[in-house]
């Protein structure tokens, strides 16, 4: 049989351990910091769409960060768990691009979300007179929705070029999920191409937002110098502190997979980094808004209460 297989079924995921008395801990720990991503987020939805006072530009993106991340963890998590609960390691051919797809599709919607956040704080607070006329209903639907299209597009070429890479039988990928760089690390054929798209998509789609980020932050700085009031000062910078909070999380943790990637070159420490940015992070934003946030919280409590009273 040639060793070399285009049509190659399936995939082995090798996980974050293979040691045999540490899986019942991982499958307990993986488990647990899902159910707490999917209710945290899903209660920040829940609060935003049913208290009439969350019903802003901003809490509207916080919501949608909200479902993403929901999505996100739920991209390869659950696979993980099935693997180790049945202690097996693989994962279909079709299965593997279908996680690569909607991985990149939420890792990307994630950074564009946090970019258009800090943009609705730029016009919240140095356009405070004409916030509701530019950041009206059409435009946060139409931001949204270009964020959906232009990652759907960019996620769909990568899956379209690693259909045209050649897998050899009984592939081994070094991880717990099938994340693409380490999917073209594995490749028997040529990854030029692959490789070429994947440095100028994430180049491009990476310091865009970023950038972004940075000026829209450098103009609130720059505002909030020139006010007069420090009660003023406060109160505007303290709507961005949960916005900050979690664009240094979410940065902090790429980049800190990136050093692990490039200084260690251990594809084992590598896949312990990147579960900073594909688990905890999804996890901590709600507690993040929530804790910061007196709006937020405020919202949790009523629907809390209305959940014991129907209880």
């Amino acid at each position: 049989m040639d060793p070399k297989n285009k049509t190659i079924s399936e995939f082995l995921l090798l996980g974050l351990s293979e040691d045999p008395e540490l899986q019942p801990l991982l499958f307990g720990l993986f488990l647990s910091m899902y159910l707490v991503t999917v209710l945290g987020n899903l209660f920040i939805i829940l609060a935003v769409s049913s208290d009439p006072g969350l019903h802003t530009p901003m809490y509207f993106f916080l919501s949608n960060l909200s479902f993403v991340d929901i999505c996100f963890v739920t991209t390869t998590v659950p696979k993980m768990l099935v693997n180790i609960h049945t202690q097996s390691k693989d994962i279909s051919y079709t299965g593997c691009l279908t996680q690569v797809y909607f991985f990149m599709i939420f890792l990307g919607l994630d950074n564009f979300l946090l970019t258009v956040m800090a943009y609705d704080r730029f016009v919240a607070i140095c356009h405070p007179l004409h916030y509701t006329v530019i950041m009206n209903p059409r435009l946060c639907g139409l931001l949204v929705l270009m964020s959906w299209v232009v990652i759907f597009w960019d996620a769909l070429v990568h899956v379209v070029l690693l259909t045209q890479l050649t897998f050899c039988v009984g592939t081994e990928i070094p991880h717990f999920f099938c994340e693409l760089d380490q999917i073209l690390k594995v490749a028997c054929s040529e990854t030029l191409i692959n490789n070429i798209y994947l440095y100028v998509s994430a180049a491009v789609l990476g310091m865009f937002p970023f950038s972004g980020i940075v000026f829209s932050y450098s103009q609130i700085v720059s505002s909030l110098m020139r006010m007069s009031s420090t009660g003023g000062k406060y109160k505007a910078f303290s709507t961005c502190g949960s916005h900050l909070s979690v664009v240094s999380l979410f940065y902090g943790a790429g980049l800190g997979v990136y050093l692990s990637s490039a200084v260690t070159h251990s594809s084992q420490r590598s896949s312990v980094a990147s579960v900073m940015y594909s688990v905890v992070t999804p996890m901590l934003n709600p507690f993040i808004y929530s804790l910061r946030n007196k709006d937020v919280k405020g919202a949790l409590r009523r629907l809390l209460s209305r959940i014991i009273s129907c209880l």
